[in-house]
């Protein structure tokens, strides 16, 4: 009779087990969910409760952070948690409303949202894109398949948060580009989470036109002196016909424009000191005939405070 008893047991039992599905073929695999960081509003978010097809769904997140599921009457709150806190919340949701007795739940992130990291300016492919993730200034530069050949100095990261009044307010910090690239120093390889602005400038230029042997339009570092003796070993000296009376056409801040006369015999004589040129400067150096073009006929012709179409332009400046 006991051998009997427990074979029916037995059979009863494997009965059940072939009978009860398998829970782990209901959880999506975790290879296909995006990589887990903190939940945010408008997130598209994959709830799956195991047995429960009418609460299984896709939701997305609340502009205030809250996710609503059928049947329950409590809002709750997603934003800030990680998938696997937000499991938890959910299953003891279920339980309080007593919806469910023991709830398995699984969340996964479908859709990241709100979380963009713009990179424009002197970069070869300038883009946005969605942070999945932390990640280092270095790799959102490298996205944009790093900085071109007119990139300045710096790199700009701005990013507004909640400032102290309530109101928004955008930080901008400045990091050294060689800081960042050729000593490769950790501390200015911040670390991007979304939201941020990043911006390269191009490198500041001065533009050289009229006789001279490499007309074209010049860069010039920031913080550094560049002088006409300076431009002229650049450009390879003056042309044949050049007067050595030359003229910088200069854009003061407040908009005026002022015409500088220099006197190019006296400084390679060492009679007169070196002028210094500052960015967006226009050195212009006439034929030895003093004919002079107007400042308004230099600034068309060079596309003034233009980048690489000017220096097309320059080149055609020979007399």
């Amino acid at each position: 009779m006991r051998l009997l008893l427990s074979t029916i047991v037995f059979a009863a039992a494997a009965l059940a087990q072939q009978q009860q599905p398998n829970r782990a073929a209901t959880i999506p695999e975790q290879g296909a969910n995006l990589p887990a960081q903190a939940i945010g509003p408008n997130y598209l978010i994959a709830v799956s409760v195991y047995d429960a097809p009418e609460l299984s769904r896709t939701i997305r997140v609340g502009a205030d952070g809250m996710i609503r599921l059928p049947m329950l009457k409590q809002l709750i709150k997603a934003e800030g948690l990680f998938p696997a806190d937000l499991e938890t919340a959910i299953a003891k949701a279920l339980r309080e409303e007593q919806i469910l007795v023991d709830p398995f739940v699984t969340v996964t992130i479908a859709e990241y949202h709100s979380r963009p990291i713009s990179v424009s300016g002197a970069v070869k492919m300038p883009l946005v894109f969605q942070a999945e993730g932390p990640i280092s200034l270095l790799e959102a530069i490298a996205r944009a398949q790093g900085l071109s050949e007119n990139a300045g100095p710096e790199v700009l990261v701005s990013r507004s948060q909640p400032g102290p009044d309530g109101n928004t307010v955008t930080l901008t910090r400045r990091i050294d580009v060689r800081n960042l690239i050729n000593e490769a120093d950790p501390a200015v390889n911040i670390k991007l989470t979304g939201g941020e602005e990043i911006r390269v400038p191009e490198v500041s230029k001065i533009y050289v036109v009229g006789n001279i042997m490499k007309p074209g339009a010049y860069p010039v570092q920031n913080g550094s002196e560049t002088t006409v003796l300076q431009i002229l070993a650049l450009t390879e000296g003056l042309a044949p016909f050049a007067n050595k009376n030359a003229f910088i056409y200069r854009r003061e801040a407040n908009g005026n424009k002022n015409e500088i006369p220099v006197q190019l015999d006296k400084i390679l004589q060492r009679k007169s000191p070196d002028v210094p040129l500052i960015a967006n400067d226009i050195f212009y150096i006439p034929d030895n005939r003093g004919k002079r073009i107007g400042v308004k006929a230099i600034e068309a012709i060079v596309g003034f405070g233009t980048g690489a179409g000017s220096t097309a332009l320059v080149y055609g400046v020979v007399h």
